[in-house]
């Protein structure tokens, strides 16, 4: 692909989405635009917002990729999707609204105490820096592997340029702008997926009907997984691991249910959570299809060698590594694998579900860290508090970037993978501290709160590092969220105040 055609998409894109962020803020923007969009933002916008920001670049690329050795197992954890969407509609949404929140850790503020309200946010901070920096990092090294290295642009550059766009496009209007400019980049982000599909179908000569009978009969789409209970694809470990993960990472996220209590009303709020966590399933059905496909193709290509995926040259290909190769490579003729305009859509889907996810991020951060940590909104006036809301949403940027880079001088996947278990660890201590605080009226003893947050995630690891050979070859996987929950309640019960007479 031309490195030129490729950066004037990337421009196109990105004045599209400034344009729409100064329509959303060229009136006026304040606090309340900034942390809750002033209550205003309409449900079904919202809904659709949401999808694009719950998918990251590395949603993107890898989802396509895991069919060769997880079928449509996915497929099984999306289910548990739609049920945790509806716990968090109809059980965590009145508690949110009830209260008027800004920040959904203010709550623990309430029913534990400061200590508690910290933790909880801490956890948070330290879960999506962790989260959303090596989501970027891996976009960033996407784009400069295919653009930016061949014009002779630093890595870091190509990361200072894409913060500062971030901060360009929510600085001013936080929630108020992510809601527009996320549900641009949603619908960006699908029509990319639908017409690669489209077009890596048409390639291999295949219409609608055949397309859909090549992937049912492929062999990938495997769905249900009833059979092992050791396997990490149970369909009961995926389901109730999805289920519990959506109540955690979203219902649990400031980041994620920042743009929920953006809506008008409570019950235009519980419509939109209902609607997007529907709309995970076919989503992710679409990205799966496409996979099917892709490894179809490679085939048909002889990218296979006894079984194992390589490039022309015979160098061995990463399932990540799948969908970029063939949507932006060239055979050894020097001609593309797939049509131009494939590698066209493949930058902007990338793009439109990297910026989603991060300028989400970033705004949720800045949230945390002036009402959370900083307590301004209780100290400070509106002139005031603006300021030190413009200086922590820089400072977050900047650190965010500077993760970014770090992360590529680390470059070692096993190090990715690790970072990505920790961050998911720091969901477990949330989860256990809003399960106890809903479900059980005893008071704890706020200073040994992070005590037990903190002792929670490190048992679950040496369980999990001993599973298979503490309980019988039992392999531990995504329901570990639920374990690392359980625990944080039991050690919340152990710490709980006597009653009084």
């Amino acid at each position: 692909m031309s490195s030129v055609l490729v950066l004037t998409i990337i421009a196109v894109y990105f004045a599209i989405i400034l344009f729409i962020s100064h329509l959303t803020t060229r009136k006026s923007s304040n606090n309340k635009d900034f942390f809750s969009g002033s209550k205003k933002s309409p449900w079904y916008v919202v809904a659709i917002a949401m999808v694009g920001t719950s998918i990251s670049g590395v949603t993107f690329i890898s989802v396509p990729g895991m069919v060769q050795f997880s079928g449509f197992g996915y497929l099984q954890m999306a289910l548990g999707f739609v049920a945790g969407y509806f716990a968090i509609a109809y059980i965590l949404l009145p508690l949110y609204y009830k209260l008027n929140l800004n920040s959904i850790y203010t709550y623990l503020d309430q029913r534990f105490g400061n200590s508690g309200y910290k933790v909880g946010a801490g956890f948070f901070l330290i879960s999506k820096f962790l989260g959303c920096g090596v989501r970027m990092y891996l976009t960033a090294l996407v784009l400069q592997l295919i653009i930016f290295n061949s014009l002779g642009i630093p890595f870091w550059l190509n990361v200072a340029v894409t913060m500062l766009i971030v901060w360009l496009y929510t600085f001013r209007g936080g929630v108020k702008t992510l809601v527009w400019t996320d549900m641009i980049q949603t619908l960006s982000l699908i029509a990319a997926v639908v017409l690669c599909i489209y077009y890596v179908g048409k390639a291999m000569g295949l219409d609608f009907s055949a397309m859909c009978s090549s992937i049912v009969n492929s062999g990938m789409s495997r769905l249900w997984y009833f059979d092992d209970v050791n396997s990490k694809q149970y369909f009961f470990k995926q389901f109730f691991a999805g289920m519990f993960t959506t109540i955690a990472m979203t219902g649990l996220d400031q980041d994620m249910m920042q743009k929920n209590l953006s809506c008008k009303n409570l019950k235009e709020a519980q419509k939109n959570v209902v609607s997007y966590g529907f709309s995970f399933f076919p989503v992710n059905l679409l990205f799966l299809a496409l996979g099917v496909l892709l490894y179809q193709y490679a085939g048909s290509l002889g990218m296979f060698s006894d079984g194992v995926l390589s490039d022309i040259n015979g160098n061995p290909l990463k399932a990540d590594e799948l969908f970029p190769y063939l949507a932006t490579g060239t055979n050894l003729d020097g001609n593309l694998f797939l049509p131009q305009i494939v590698g066209v859509l493949f930058v902007i889907g990338l793009i439109a579900a990297a910026f989603s996810s991060a300028g989400s991020a970033v705004t949720a951060l800045t949230t945390s860290v002036t009402i959370d940590i900083l307590r301004a909104d209780k100290k400070q006036d509106e002139e005031q508090l603006s300021k030190t809301r413009f200086y922590v949403h820089i400072i977050n940027t900047v650190v965010m970037g500077v993760l970014i880079c770090m992360f590529s001088l680390i470059g070692d996947n096993s190090v990715i993978d690790a970072v990505y278990v920790v961050a998911s660890y720091t969901y477990g201590p949330l989860l256990g501290l809003y399960l106890f605080g809903l479900y059980s009226k005893k008071q704890v003893k706020d200073k040994f709160v992070p005590v037990v947050c903190i002792l929670s995630p490190v048992i679950c690891l040496v369980l999990s590092l001993n599973s298979m050979q503490w309980f019988s070859g039992y392999k531990m996987g995504y329901e570990l969220l639920l374990y690392n929950a359980l625990i944080t309640v039991l050690g919340l019960f152990l710490i709980s105040k006597p009653k009084k007479n």
